[in-house]
């Protein structure tokens, strides 16, 4: 059995971190040895109180407050405990309902992205972007789901 080969320029890639905008806006701010912004930020629960591992590709859900259509495409958004925004919206793949239009304001998002900023507001540049309105279960659900993967992480 062949087994594959790394070559040396073969990046690792983390998966998203599942985050609160709280977390990110307390976090503290680095740069990676590749350059890219991390940020170490506290684990939500009180059952493991060490830091979480630096996360610089996250995963975060919340509601569009705004949504400017500049160059960039930037959409704010509003999560249980605070604001957040998303540039470079419109430049990642839609499905069946652009979260871009106009009448998106209000609905639930979930969005992944690449961190570009952690103080003083969030700022990601956008990977993916779903909408969520049609199950309520996922606004509900998202703080639990955040701090169930930081207790395991």
């Amino acid at each position: 059995m062949d087994v594959p080969v790394k070559s040396p320029g073969d990046k690792k890639r983390s998966p998203p971190i599942k985050v609160l905008s709280s977390q990110l806006r307390e976090g503290k701010v680095h740069f990676g040895p590749n350059g890219k912004i991390e940020c170490t930020i506290k684990r939500l629960g009180q059952r493991n109180t060490s830091p979480l591992r630096e996360v610089s590709v996250v995963w975060m859900q919340g509601t569009v407050l705004e949504v400017k259509s500049d160059h960039n495409t930037t959409v704010t958004l509003i999560d249980e405990t605070g604001t957040f925004m998303v540039i470079g919206a419109s430049s990642i793949p839609q499905g069946k309902s652009s979260v871009l239009s106009g009448e998106f304001t209000g609905k639930y998002v979930m969005v992944m992205g690449i961190l570009q900023s952690c103080t003083p507001e969030p700022v990601l540049r956008a990977v993916k972007m779903a909408d969520l309105s049609d199950n309520p279960v996922h606004r509900n659900m998202w703080k639990f789901e955040v701090e169930d993967l930081q207790q395991t992480l």
